[in-house]
C-alpha cells in the first residue's frame, strides 16, 4: 500500500483480527478471501509458516460441481470440501480468520459449511 493512500476499512479489520489469531501445528488458522467471484481458503500453520492445504471455487473438483461460483451456496460448499480435505489430513481443530471481511453471507456459510463437516473452531 502506498504511504499516501488511506487505509480500508478492511485492510483495519484485518489487523486488529491478526494480533489475536494465531494458528500452530495442532490447530492451524483456516482464512478466508472473498472477491467477487469467487471464494477461497486456506489453512495455515503459523508457526511452521506453512500453508497446509487450500480449497476455492476454482479447485479442480469443485468447480465443475458448482452451477455458479459466486453466493453463498458456493461458499458452503467450498466449507464442506475444506473439512473433508482436513480430514484427509488429520485436522479436526482450526482457528477461524476471516481477514477482515464480516463475519456474514459468503464468509458465515463457508464457516458453517465446515462446522457442519466436521471441523471445530
Amino acid at each position: 500500500m502506498l504511504s499516501n493512500q488511506r487505509e480500508s476499512g478492511r485492510e483495519r479489520r484485518q489487523k486488529r483480527v491478526r494480533k489475536k489469531v494465531w494458528g500452530t501445528d495442532a490447530r492451524p488458522r483456516v482464512c478466508v478471501f472473498r472477491s467477487l467471484k469467487h471464494t477461497y481458503v486456506q489453512v495455515i500453520s503459523d508457526e511452521s509458516r506453512v500453508t497446509l492445504l487450500s480449497v476455492s471455487t476454482v479447485s479442480k473438483g469443485l468447480r465443475d460441481s458448482l452451477k455458479k461460483t459466486k453466493g453463498v451456496a458456493a461458499a458452503k460448499q467450498v466449507g464442506l470440501v475444506l473439512a473433508q480435505a482436513c480430514k484427509d489430513k488429520n485436522i479436526t481443530r482450526v482457528v477461524f480468520d476471516r481477514n477482515g471481511f464480516l463475519y456474514h453471507g459468503r464468509v458465515k456459510a463457508l464457516a458453517e459449511g465446515a462446522r457442519e463437516g466436521g471441523l471445530t473452531f
